[in-house]
Protein backbone atom coordinates (compact mmCIF):
# COMPACT_ATOMS: atom_id res chain seq x y z
CA UNK A 1 0.00 0.00 0.00
CA UNK A 2 1.19 3.53 -0.78
CA UNK A 3 3.04 5.10 2.25
CA UNK A 4 0.90 8.50 1.98
CA UNK A 5 -2.33 7.54 1.41
CA UNK A 6 -3.79 4.76 4.23
CA UNK A 7 -7.17 5.35 5.62
CA UNK A 8 -7.07 7.44 8.70
CA UNK A 9 -7.44 5.63 12.02
CA UNK A 10 -6.66 2.40 10.31
CA UNK A 11 -3.83 0.47 11.66
CA UNK A 12 -1.30 -1.32 9.32
CA UNK A 13 -2.21 -5.19 8.65
CA UNK A 14 0.08 -7.17 10.77
CA UNK A 15 2.61 -9.14 9.00
CA UNK A 16 4.83 -12.07 8.56
CA UNK A 17 8.12 -9.88 8.36
CA UNK A 18 10.18 -8.43 11.09
CA UNK A 19 8.41 -5.82 13.40
CA UNK A 20 9.28 -2.12 11.98
CA UNK A 21 11.45 0.21 14.04
CA UNK A 22 10.59 3.56 14.93
CA UNK A 23 11.19 7.06 13.79
CA UNK A 24 11.02 5.90 9.92
CA UNK A 25 13.86 3.52 9.97
CA UNK A 26 14.23 0.55 7.55
CA UNK A 27 13.37 -2.86 8.60
CA UNK A 28 13.50 -5.41 5.75
CA UNK A 29 11.13 -7.84 3.76
CA UNK A 30 12.23 -10.70 1.65
CA UNK A 31 11.73 -11.99 -1.73
CA UNK A 32 10.44 -14.91 -1.47
CA UNK A 33 11.08 -16.47 -5.58
CA UNK A 34 13.22 -16.16 -8.45
CA UNK A 35 16.66 -14.74 -9.91
CA UNK A 36 16.56 -12.81 -5.69
CA UNK A 37 15.19 -15.49 -3.93
CA UNK A 38 15.86 -14.47 0.10
CA UNK A 39 17.00 -11.31 -0.69
CA UNK A 40 16.46 -8.83 2.51
CA UNK A 41 15.43 -5.49 0.98
CA UNK A 42 14.56 -2.32 3.54
CA UNK A 43 11.44 -1.03 3.93
CA UNK A 44 10.90 2.40 5.45
CA UNK A 45 8.79 2.26 9.03
CA UNK A 46 5.96 4.94 7.65
CA UNK A 47 2.27 5.54 8.71
CA UNK A 48 0.40 3.28 5.81
CA UNK A 49 3.21 1.54 4.74
CA UNK A 50 1.91 -1.82 4.56
CA UNK A 51 4.01 -5.02 2.79
CA UNK A 52 2.29 -7.56 1.34
CA UNK A 53 2.87 -10.68 3.57
CA UNK A 54 4.86 -13.43 2.87
CA UNK A 55 2.20 -16.03 3.03
CA UNK A 56 0.11 -13.59 0.77
CA UNK A 57 2.69 -13.19 -2.16
CA UNK A 58 3.94 -17.32 -2.12
CA UNK A 59 0.12 -17.80 -2.66
CA UNK A 60 0.16 -15.13 -5.68
CA UNK A 61 3.16 -15.95 -7.61
CA UNK A 62 1.62 -19.54 -7.43
CA UNK A 63 -1.46 -18.76 -8.84
CA UNK A 64 0.04 -16.84 -11.39
CA UNK A 65 2.41 -19.37 -12.37
CA UNK A 66 5.95 -18.59 -10.09
CA UNK A 67 7.63 -17.30 -12.98
CA UNK A 68 6.82 -14.12 -15.20
CA UNK A 69 8.98 -14.51 -18.07
CA UNK A 70 8.41 -11.66 -20.27
CA UNK A 71 5.51 -10.16 -18.66
CA UNK A 72 4.88 -6.46 -18.21
CA UNK A 73 3.59 -5.43 -14.71
CA UNK A 74 2.27 -2.47 -13.10
CA UNK A 75 2.69 -2.12 -9.18
CA UNK A 76 0.21 0.39 -8.97
CA UNK A 77 0.04 1.69 -5.08
CA UNK A 78 3.64 0.24 -4.55
CA UNK A 79 4.28 1.76 -1.53
CA UNK A 80 7.31 -1.34 -0.12
CA UNK A 81 7.35 -2.51 -3.87
CA UNK A 82 6.80 -5.66 -2.24
CA UNK A 83 4.83 -7.19 -4.70
CA UNK A 84 6.79 -5.27 -8.05
CA UNK A 85 10.32 -6.62 -6.52
CA UNK A 86 8.90 -9.81 -6.47
CA UNK A 87 8.11 -9.63 -9.97
CA UNK A 88 10.84 -8.76 -11.18
CA UNK A 89 12.73 -11.44 -9.32
CA UNK A 90 10.44 -13.65 -11.51
CA UNK A 91 11.67 -12.72 -14.99
CA UNK A 92 8.91 -10.15 -15.40
CA UNK A 93 10.38 -7.91 -18.66
CA UNK A 94 8.96 -4.43 -16.96
CA UNK A 95 7.67 -3.32 -13.82
CA UNK A 96 6.63 -0.31 -13.13
CA UNK A 97 6.18 0.71 -9.57
CA UNK A 98 4.42 3.67 -8.93
CA UNK A 99 4.50 5.73 -5.61
CA UNK A 100 3.55 9.24 -4.13
CA UNK A 101 5.83 9.32 -0.75
CA UNK A 102 9.31 11.07 -2.07
CA UNK A 103 10.64 8.85 1.40
CA UNK A 104 9.16 5.67 -0.17
CA UNK A 105 10.31 6.54 -3.59
CA UNK A 106 13.83 7.18 -2.45
CA UNK A 107 13.87 3.46 -0.79
CA UNK A 108 12.33 1.91 -3.85
CA UNK A 109 14.92 3.58 -5.85
CA UNK A 110 18.04 2.44 -3.16
CA UNK A 111 16.89 -1.20 -3.59
CA UNK A 112 16.32 -1.25 -7.38
CA UNK A 113 19.95 -0.09 -7.47
CA UNK A 114 20.82 -2.68 -4.83
CA UNK A 115 19.56 -5.71 -6.89
CA UNK A 116 20.59 -3.83 -10.15
CA UNK A 117 17.36 -4.12 -11.53
CA UNK A 118 17.23 -2.95 -15.34
CA UNK A 119 13.68 -4.48 -15.29
CA UNK A 120 12.11 -1.73 -12.49
CA UNK A 121 11.01 1.96 -13.62
CA UNK A 122 9.65 3.74 -10.65
CA UNK A 123 7.40 6.67 -10.85
CA UNK A 124 6.98 9.60 -8.00
CA UNK A 125 3.40 10.19 -8.63
CA UNK A 126 -0.34 10.09 -7.85
CA UNK A 127 -1.38 6.74 -8.50
CA UNK A 128 -4.57 7.49 -10.40
CA UNK A 129 -3.54 10.42 -12.33
CA UNK A 130 -0.79 8.26 -13.84
CA UNK A 131 -2.95 5.67 -15.02
CA UNK A 132 -5.69 7.95 -16.18
CA UNK A 133 -3.00 8.63 -18.66
CA UNK A 134 -1.47 5.31 -19.39
CA UNK A 135 -1.94 3.84 -22.73
CA UNK A 136 -4.58 1.32 -23.21
CA UNK A 137 -3.42 -3.02 -23.16
CA UNK A 138 0.08 -1.71 -21.71
CA UNK A 139 0.28 -4.37 -18.85
CA UNK A 140 0.07 -8.08 -18.23
CA UNK A 141 -0.52 -8.18 -14.78
CA UNK A 142 -1.82 -5.24 -12.65
CA UNK A 143 -1.54 -5.29 -8.37
CA UNK A 144 -3.54 -3.23 -6.74
CA UNK A 145 -3.24 -2.34 -3.14
CA UNK A 146 -4.95 1.02 -2.30
CA UNK A 147 -6.07 1.84 1.33
CA UNK A 148 -8.10 0.06 3.31
CA UNK A 149 -11.61 1.68 3.14
CA UNK A 150 -11.43 4.31 0.59
CA UNK A 151 -14.00 2.34 -1.33
CA UNK A 152 -14.40 4.78 -3.70
CA UNK A 153 -10.56 4.97 -4.56
CA UNK A 154 -10.85 1.80 -4.97
CA UNK A 155 -13.69 1.90 -7.42
CA UNK A 156 -11.61 4.27 -9.32
CA UNK A 157 -8.41 2.65 -9.04
CA UNK A 158 -10.43 -0.72 -10.73
CA UNK A 159 -11.71 1.99 -13.35
CA UNK A 160 -8.69 2.94 -14.46
CA UNK A 161 -6.32 -0.58 -14.16
CA UNK A 162 -8.88 -2.33 -16.50
CA UNK A 163 -8.43 -0.81 -19.74
CA UNK A 164 -4.39 -1.12 -18.73
CA UNK A 165 -4.71 -4.65 -19.35
CA UNK A 166 -4.00 -7.06 -22.17
CA UNK A 167 -5.96 -9.62 -23.67
CA UNK A 168 -5.08 -12.66 -21.03
CA UNK A 169 -4.09 -10.25 -18.89
CA UNK A 170 -4.53 -10.78 -14.86
CA UNK A 171 -5.55 -8.19 -12.25
CA UNK A 172 -4.64 -8.70 -8.22
CA UNK A 173 -7.07 -6.61 -5.79
CA UNK A 174 -5.75 -6.41 -2.04
CA UNK A 175 -8.51 -4.93 0.17
CA UNK A 176 -10.04 -4.94 3.70
CA UNK A 177 -13.28 -6.78 2.57
CA UNK A 178 -14.12 -9.06 -0.15
CA UNK A 179 -14.45 -7.73 -2.99
CA UNK A 180 -18.07 -8.44 -4.77
CA UNK A 181 -17.42 -7.81 -8.47
CA UNK A 182 -21.59 -7.58 -9.16
CA UNK A 183 -21.41 -4.35 -6.97
CA UNK A 184 -18.36 -2.94 -9.46
CA UNK A 185 -19.50 -1.76 -13.13
CA UNK A 186 -15.87 -2.00 -14.25
CA UNK A 187 -15.61 -5.16 -13.71
CA UNK A 188 -18.09 -6.24 -15.65
CA UNK A 189 -16.87 -8.98 -17.75
CA UNK A 190 -14.73 -10.10 -14.91
CA UNK A 191 -14.53 -13.05 -12.63
CA UNK A 192 -12.87 -13.94 -9.26
CA UNK A 193 -10.72 -16.87 -10.23
CA UNK A 194 -8.95 -17.37 -6.48
CA UNK A 195 -9.41 -15.45 -3.23
CA UNK A 196 -8.16 -15.98 0.01
CA UNK A 197 -7.64 -13.84 3.57
CA UNK A 198 -4.75 -13.60 6.06
CA UNK A 199 -5.53 -11.21 8.86
CA UNK A 200 -6.99 -7.93 8.10
CA UNK A 201 -5.98 -8.65 4.35
CA UNK A 202 -8.70 -9.99 1.66
CA UNK A 203 -6.47 -11.12 -1.33
CA UNK A 204 -8.15 -11.91 -5.04
CA UNK A 205 -7.14 -12.45 -8.39
CA UNK A 206 -9.43 -11.68 -11.37
CA UNK A 207 -9.17 -12.24 -15.26
CA UNK A 208 -12.14 -11.81 -17.75
CA UNK A 209 -14.69 -13.45 -17.73
CA UNK A 210 -13.71 -15.66 -21.68
CA UNK A 211 -10.43 -15.93 -20.59
CA UNK A 212 -8.33 -18.25 -18.62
Amino acid sequence: MSATSAAPGRAPAKVREPLPSRGGKPHTIRIIGGDWKRTPLPVLDLDGLRPTPDRVRETLFNWLGQQLDGQRCLDLFAGSGALGFEAASRGAARVLMVERSGRAVAQLKANQARLAAKNIEIAEADALRLAANMAPNSFDVVFLDPPFGDKPMLERALDLSVPLLAPGGALYVESGDALDVSAIPALAGWRIVREGKAGAVRYHLLRRENEE
